[in-house]
This record gives C-alpha cells, structure tokens and sequence, in this order.
C-alpha cells in the first residue's frame, strides 16, 4: 500500500503500519477501513429459524433445488402422505422427462415411472400431483395432454 493510494503522507502511514504491528490501538480517523462492512450496514441479516420451519417447507425447498423442478403444496403432500420418497437419481430422470416433454410442446404431461406417476406443469416446471403405483390402478388422469414412461 502506498501514501498516494490512501491520501496520506508517507511518514503518517508508516506511523499507522508501525501501530497496527505493535498492537496499538488506532483512533477512529486512523482505523483501516473494511468496505464490505460499510457496503453491508442497514441491510437485514439473513435469519434461519429451524424452530419455525415445517417438515413441507423443508423438503420443498429441498425438492425445489433439483433441477429447476418445483413441487406444489398438493404434490408435496401426495408425496408425504403416500410415503413416496424420491432419489436424486428419479429427480434427475423426471427432470429429463419434462425437458423431453417441453421439445414436443407439451404443456401438462404425466410422467410415469417405476415408483411413481406425476402430473408436470411443463411450462412451470412444476409437479401437481403425485401417485403411487396402488393410487395410479384406481383412478383416470386428466386434463394432461402427453406421457412420458421412464
């Protein structure tokens, strides 16, 4: 660091690198000055409340994070409450689908797999809902208008 950089005589900061080595305090017009503090005073921190955090919100946030793909509150709770526990190996695979899905122009497609069967928003990337293989013999999917088998 030189004087000119900083604004100073070279003797003044010599004098201020001599203090800071010999651990004397400096006043506060002479302290070294840390910019990202500055830069980050007035902004809020930050804050993880693991207390007030719901299990849903947690393996949404968790699930979110793979692959742009986003779960609605419907699936999320198909999902749990049907014990469906998705591997990131399937996330990966369903992602794919919806990917395949989008090239064709689909917009809502049901994307089936070993383990389970989703309704996909395409367009929103996002999983409606949710079935496991003993809910999917039951019943009739509608309102999707392509599939993809894994």
């Amino acid at each position: 660091m030189t004087a000119d950089a900083v604004g100073l005589p070279t003797e003044s900061l010599e004098r201020c690198i001599m203090k800071v080595e010999q651990g004397i305090p400096l006043s506060n017009f002479q302290r070294p000055v840390n910019l990202i503090e500055i830069a980050q005073r007035g902004k809020p921190q930050a804050t993880r409340n693991s207390a007030g955090t719901s299990f849903k919100d947690m393996f949404s946030a968790e699930l979110a994070q793979n692959r742009g793909l986003s779960f609605s509150r419907h699936a999320q709770q198909r999902l749990f409450s049907r014990g469906i526990e998705l591997s990131d190996d399937t996330l990966g695979r369903i992602a794919d689908a919806v990917d395949r899905a989008a090239t064709k122009g689909s917009k809502e497609t049901l994307v089936m797999s070993d383990e389970v069967a989703m309704v996909v928003s395409v367009t929103n990337r996002t999983v409606i809902t949710a079935f496991d293989r003993d809910n999917l013999r039951e019943g009739v999917v509608t309102s999707i208008d392509s599939a993809v088998i894994l």
